[in-house]
Formats: C-alpha cells, sequence, structure tokens
C-alpha cells in the first residue's frame, strides 16, 4: 500500500482549484488492484481480441475505480509502449510539482534606462520561461506592450534567452527530421516549435514561403529557409546553418501544391525573428536576434502570462501535444529538483515520483510518449488511475471518447461515459481512463496494443505512414471500442 498519495500536493492542490467536491471520495491511500490471483479472461473479451488479428500483444485491465478491485484482465503485466497515455501520468507530476494555478511567463527585460523620446541605453532581452503554447499573436501581444512601456529603439543588441529549461534539439532523436510533432524543446518555445512551410508551382517553378503563421498573422521568417532540389530521395534533407534550420525537398515530391508544419531546432531564435517582425509592426526597430547563454540583470518592460496550468494540460490531453507534455514534465522536474541535464534524467524523476505516489513500476524515457523505448503495464496504469482518484482532478480533464455503433456513430443510447486518453504510434495503439456506468459504477482501465516486429519494420522503411499502419490503427479502435462497452454493460454496476 501506499500513503503518499493523499496527501500530495497534485491531489490536494488540484481539488482547491477545481472544486473540493471533486476528492471527496478520493482513496485515503494509492489502491493497487488486486492481480493475484488473475480473475479468468471472459470469453467476450477473447473472441474480439482474436477478432482484430493485430498480433504482437493486447494488454488490459479493467478494475473497480473506487476500490481497485479487477474485474477483468489480460497480459496485464506485459510492459508496453503507452504511446500518449503517458501524459496522464505527466499531468499528474506536473499538478502536483506545480498547482494547477501556475501560469508561464514571457517577459522583455531592458538593461539599461528608457528615455523621454523612447530609445532604451542598454539591451533588450526576450526572456523564455518554458510557456508550450506562446504564438505569433501572443508575441504581437507583447510588441504591443512593449510600445505601451514607451520604447521605440534600442542602443544595443536584442538577445533572446531560452535555458530556464534544457534545449533538447528532438524529442525522439529516432524519428524522422521532418515530422512537425518532434521539434525542438526549450525555455522559449513558438508556436508549438514549428514553422509552415508552403508551396505552389507555375510554370515549372516553385515558390516556396516559410512562415510563423496563426489565424490572423503570417510573418515570414528567416531563421528556417526551403530550397527546392532535383531528386527523388531523401524527401527532405536538415543542416543547422549557423543557426539557421537549412531544408531541401525533393522535387518529386511536391506535386502542383501544398503546405504541411516542420519542425524548428533554434526555437528561441525562432522567437526572436518573429518578435522582431511583431515589434517592427509597433514602430521599434530592433536589430537581429542573439541568443544568449546567461540571463542579464534588467528591468522588466512588458510580459505576457499563459492559461492556467489546469487549462493547459486540459489542452494538452485533448490535443496530445508533445512539446506542452515536455515543457511541463522538464518544469515540474525543475520545480522538485532542480534543471535537469536531459529530457532522459528528467522522465527518470517522474517515474521515480510515480512510484512514491502512484505506486507504479514505469519505465518512461520522455513526458510526452513519443519515444519507443518508454513502457508501462495495463495493470500499473490502471493502480495510477486508481490512486489519481475515480473523481479526482485528472478524470475532469480527460478527453471524452464517445462510444460508438457499427457504423462509426455515437451511440443513442451508450451504456456509460468515458474519458480517456488516446496513444498512437505507428503500429501502437493505446487508450486509458475511466469509465461511468449508466447504473453509476466507476471503472478504470487501460488498453494498450503493439505489434513491436511491424513497428520495428515501419521504422526501417523510413515512411511517414508505412505500409498496413493505418488498418492496423483501425482495427485497434474497433477493439477497443467492443471492450469498453463490453465492460460498461457488463459491469454496470
Amino acid at each position: 500500500m501506499n500513503h503518499h498519495l493523499s496527501r500530495r500536493a497534485v491531489l490536494l492542490g488540484a481539488a482547491s482549484a477545481l472544486g473540493s467536491a471533486a476528492l471527496a471520495e478520493a482513496p485515503l491511500v494509492a489502491l493497487r488492484p488486486l492481480l493475484r490471483p488473475p480473475p479468468p479472461v471472459r470469453p467476450g473479451a477473447a473472441e474480439f481480441i482474436a477478432a482484430a488479428g493485430l498480433g504482437g500483444t493486447v494488454g488490459y485491465v479493467v478494475a473497480d475505480a473506487r476500490t481497485g478491485l479487477v474485474l477483468e484482465q489480460g497480459d496485464a503485466r506485459a510492459p508496453l509502449p503507452p504511446a500518449s497515455v503517458t501524459k496522464a501520468i505527466t499531468a499528474l507530476y506536473a499538478l502536483e510539482a506545480l498547482g494547477p494555478a501556475h501560469r508561464f511567463d514571457t517577459q522583455l527585460l531592458g538593461t539599461g534606462p528608457v528615455s523621454e523620446q523612447g530609445v532604451l541605453d542598454g539591451d533588450l532581452v526576450l526572456v523564455g520561461s518554458g510557456d508550450p503554447v506562446l504564438t505569433t499573436d501572443h508575441l504581437a501581444t507583447l510588441a504591443e506592450r512593449l510600445r505601451a512601456a514607451g520604447v521605440r529603439s534600442v542602443t544595443g543588441t536584442f538577445g533572446v534567452w531560452g535555458h530556464a529549461l534544457p534545449a533538447i534539439r528532438a524529442i525522439d532523436p529516432q524519428q524522422q527530421e521532418h515530422l512537425g510533432y518532434n521539434p525542438a524543446v526549450g525555455g522559449l518555445n513558438l508556436n508549438f516549435n514549428r514553422v509552415y512551410f508552403e508551396w505552389a508551382r507555375s510554370g515549372g517553378r516553385y515558390t516556396v514561403v516559410m512562415d510563423a503563421r496563426t489565424d490572423t498573422l503570417r510573418p515570414d521568417v528567416s531563421m528556417a529557409r526551403m530550397t527546392v532540389v532535383d531528386r527523388d530521395l531523401p524527401v527532405y534533407t536538415y543542416a543547422d546553418n549557423a543557426g539557421v534550420d537549412d531544408w531541401t525537398v525533393a522535387r518529386t515530391a511536391l506535386g502542383d501544391s501544398g503546405s504541411r508544419w516542420l519542425p524548428v531546432r533554434r526555437p528561441a531564435l525562432y522567437a526572436g525573428d518573429v518578435f522582431r517582425s511583431m515589434a517592427r509592426a509597433q514602430g521599434i526597430e530592433l536589430p537581429e536576434a542573439v541568443e544568449l547563454d546567461s540571463l542579464p540583470q534588467g528591468q522588466l518592460l512588458a510580459q505576457f502570462q499563459s492559461d492556467p496550468l489546469d487549462v493547459l494540460i486540459r489542452d494538452m490531453l485533448k490535443f496530445s501535444t508533445n512539446l506542452t507534455a515536455e515543457t511541463l514534465g522538464l518544469t515540474a522536474t525543475t520545480r522538485r529538483s532542480g534543471r535537469p541535464e536531459s529530457l532522459a534524467v528528467s522522465a527518470q524523476e517522474m517515474n521515480r515520483w510515480a512510484s512514491e505516489t502512484l505506486g507504479i513500476h514505469c519505465a518512461f524515457v520522455d513526458h510526452s510518449g513519443l519515444g519507443d523505448a518508454s513502457d508501462i503495464s495495463a495493470g500499473e496504469m490502471v493502480t495510477a488511475l486508481v490512486a489519481a482518484g475515480h473523481d479526482g482532478p485528472l478524470r475532469g480533464l480527460l478527453k471524452e471518447i464517445a462510444l460508438l455503433d457499427a457504423q462509426g456513430e455515437p451511440l443513442a443510447a451508450p451504456p456509460g461515459m468515458v474519458v480517456a486518453k488516446t496513444g498512437t504510434l505507428n503500429f501502437v495503439s493505446a487508450l486509458a481512463g475511466y469509465v461511468r456506468t449508466a447504473r453509476g459504477a466507476d471503472l478504470a482501465f487501460a488498453i494498450f496494443c503493439a505489434d513491436p516486429d511491424s513497428r520495428t519494420a515501419a521504422i526501417q522503411s523510413e515512411e511517414e505512414v508505412p505500409e498496413g499502419a493505418r488498418d492496423w490503427n483501425h482495427r485497434a479502435k474497433q477493439l477497443q471500442q467492443d471492450l469498453l462497452q463490453r465492460w460498461a454493460t457488463v459491469y454496470a454496476g
């Protein structure tokens, strides 16, 4: 038994912010599902798994979310990649370490005085604290606030500082270079550290654009550039050219027109590049941004604050944003034990926390689930969900998962309501969360499906969407639906 959870800030602090009723019935200890002796696998579950034909391993557990009593299981102890289900653990980790009201500040510091004519006699420094959801629109607001502070020009340099968190070139170095969901991570991030690449062909020539667009703004960027080259493969190449993200793309892969998001590898310079454009729009001319290794002393001229942490977590769990997960995990580790040297070190700290607080064994290598080497069993995941409380703060932040009929439409009278975190990689599909049945029973569940042989072959193929991956994922999603609807009916209460 683990007696840490009810005394931890993740539950007490979050309950205060989300409503004291949220934890009114949370367990007083971290309840571990009773995996010995294992209950028999019911024929229905086995038949669904056989019909899915996924290969590899399907690990699943469903338990009473109030008591931890296991109701049904299969391969419950098999360590499997959780993919983005990892983010549910990261959410709990960040809530405890930072509190649900935590906000990220992005600041502008001046190292000298501002004259009556609006001249900053010194350097201007853009300072990040790790905000994972900072956008071009937010930098535009920050530029407006700088002008309102009376600044019109700067005699010194324009510096950017992003070392509040360790600089991580890519979340998973094994992933393909051009994947937008595998960006760099740092203390100064922008637009989820992605740049928008758009192309159009006219008269045999391509026009390409690299910008930092939002719904309202589309500033061009100079720190990322694209060259169209005559080749078939590879489709993309990348090089860091003196602080510039230098891309090439194969002409044969483009077609007439299109667009996609590409990852940014120097996010602090990216933010500086875009802020310079936003400042120019306010009549403030700044020199080209330079990256600073140390943070100078200075007066606060303007700042922008993110939404509270619980809002960021809800969006992270809904949209499965990898950058948000990594910055929240890194910030939580920094608060707990100091700035970590790497993402792996931060993940190890989260693993220790999960063991001490949730009573589980897990082996995460990051905070988002993007890395292949992460693993946790379905049984351990359900232990964590029970420990977090059937009506705890996590449940209120998870995304609702509709129960569907054979045509993929929401059931008119579903046997229960599901809130959960999804996780998807090529030939990996995971789902974990809570079910409240139509009769009021509360269940905690985890379903982890993985075909490691097919995933290894997919990685070696270097295809973004390898052959068979979409069909495999569709069958895995159908299996999840079959199991959830079965459990909500059989264990309705």
